[in-house]
């Protein structure tokens, strides 16, 4: 017991000084990407059009998206008109995320190379994130835009069914008033 509480005694002496070594180095390995400020996963998902939580301010107030409206279809009871509707939606979506996604990329590359070069000057800093905020305005309304027009399609019961199949805890109390049902 005395050999346990001995070893113990070091690892909390040594834990300070580990800790803060580690908390220095937060983005190691990050320096190696090709953009800096994207995973390789978070370029993966802009190219294929994935909504990276984007929307999350629909999906958690009782707007789904198509892509897991078409996942859920069985259980939601989706009529033939609503599953064609999810499907044309979806496609849609893809094509507009994928290319707002790839400018995103493309002006965040654009910054990464203007530091890496050490080319970069306020004014040309200015310039740059204006095109990425515009990039990042763009895919993030492109997201909501489905939302709204997947909630349109729906029924209130199906978007109740909808947040309980997620998992969202008790469903969502809708409060707002859909554009109205269309099959």
């Amino acid at each position: 017991m005395n050999r346990l509480a001995a070893m113990a005694v070091i690892v909390f002496a040594l834990a300070p000084h580990v800790a803060p070594a580690q908390a220095q180095q937060p983005y190691a390995g990050f320096e190696a990407r090709p953009i800096k400020a994207f995973s390789d996963q978070q370029i993966a998902d802009l190219k294929a059009g994935r909504g990276m939580g984007l929307a999350l301010a629909a999906e958690l107030n009782g707007y789904p998206g198509p892509v897991h409206v078409i996942e859920l279809a069985e259980p939601l009871g989706l009529s033939e008109t609503q599953r064609a509707k999810m499907q044309t939606l979806f496609e849609a979506m893809k094509a507009e995320t994928v290319s707002l996604g790839e400018k995103l990329i493309a002006e965040e590359a654009a910054l990464d190379r203007q530091f890496a070069g050490k080319t970069i000057t306020e004014t040309s800093l200015t310039a740059t994130m204006q095109a990425i905020g515009t990039a990042q305005a763009a895919l993030r309304a492109a997201h909501l835009k489905y939302h709204l027009a997947t909630a349109e399609a729906l029924t209130p019961t199906q978007i109740q069914r909808y947040a309980e199949l997620r998992g969202y805890s008790g469903g969502m109390q809708m409060k707002h008033q859909h554009g109205g049902h269309r099959n």
